[in-house]
């Protein structure tokens, strides 16, 4: 288990973390569905890549086990598999530990 820190940058987990907020991950542990995790997700339509995102992981893929379904927190914003498809195991990159710092407004 490696511990990092991450800024959320965006309003698709709004409304348990907002654009700003800090959040402690941990690295090196398995896929926890339910919670909140940093992943990887696939290059846009005109193969560009994402940067990495915060993601809720909302279970396995029932029709391929080893991959991963996510979801925005805010309904109104965010790419999800419903966008992209599930995602690889190496793609889930961290499990949410908390928030660390919020800035202010």
């Amino acid at each position: 288990m490696r511990p990092a820190l991450v800024r959320v940058r965006g309003r698709s987990m709004l409304p348990t973390y907002r654009d700003g907020d800090v959040l402690l991950v941990l690295r090196g542990l398995r896929p926890r569905p339910g919670r909140a995790h940093v992943v990887r997700l696939p290059p846009d339509a005109d193969g560009r890549p994402r940067p990495l995102a915060v993601k809720r992981l909302t279970g396995p893929d029932p029709d391929a086990p080893q991959r991963w379904w996510v979801d925005s927190d805010n309904p109104a914003e965010g790419v999800t598999s419903f966008d992209v498809g599930s995602l690889a195991g190496d793609d889930v990159l961290a499990v949410v530990a908390g928030l660390v710092w919020r800035p202010l407004g």
